[in-house]
């Protein structure tokens, strides 16, 4: 066993008390912000994984390097909009691991489409076209359209330009309309 100094020993403390010290949100404040943003989150995740149980796994990992970050926030927004650049990342990660997440045969998430009142045959026709589109497009439909996120949110959440964020949505969605017509003559 290598022998450790005095000096080594101080240092491993002040590191782990570095380390506690990184959670500076207190308690009853992250409970607020996961109250209000987690749902969301969670369903952003799930459309983009096409898994509910991947997207469970990364919301923890989401929120443990959310808080991890030693970052002052502006605003909520600001802390929203990190929540969502962190688990868009985290998506990409997993993305690269050997085994392959986004498979076309997936079914998507059992996740409520955004319009309430349409049956459940087209609510699923809407799943199989989005589980074959890319998953940037599927993550900028769905923070566009299910969150309501501007294009300036959607482009620091996936990390592209503004500029750009109009026309990709554009081709995003007329890729999703191309599918769904190919569904439908099926």
């Amino acid at each position: 066993m290598p022998e450790t100094t005095l000096s080594e020993i101080e240092q491993l403390r002040a590191e782990a008390a570095a380390a506690d010290a990184v959670f500076e949100m207190d308690e009853e404040a992250f409970r607020a912000l996961y109250d209000r943003t987690a749902r969301a989150l969670w369903a952003y995740l799930s459309r983009i994984t096409g898994s509910p149980d991947l997207a469970d796994d990364l919301l923890q990992e989401t929120y443990y390097r959310f808080l991890r970050a030693r970052v002052r926030y502006e605003s909520d927004a600001h802390r929203r909009n990190s929540l969502f650049r962190i688990a868009t990342n985290l998506v990409r990660d997993t993305k690269r691991a050997p085994r392959p997440v986004f498979d076309e045969a997936i079914e998507m998430a059992n996740v409520a489409a955004p319009d309430a009142g349409a049956d459940a045959e087209s609510r699923t026709d809407v799943r199989r076209a989005l589980g074959r589109l890319k998953p940037r497009e599927r993550a900028m439909l769905w923070l566009a359209y299910a969150n309501g996120s501007s294009h300036a949110e959607i482009a620091d959440v996936l990390g592209l330009k503004t500029a750009s964020i109009k026309l990709l949505l554009f081709r995003a969605r007329r890729k999703l309309a191309a599918t769904l017509q190919r569904q439908e003559v099926r």
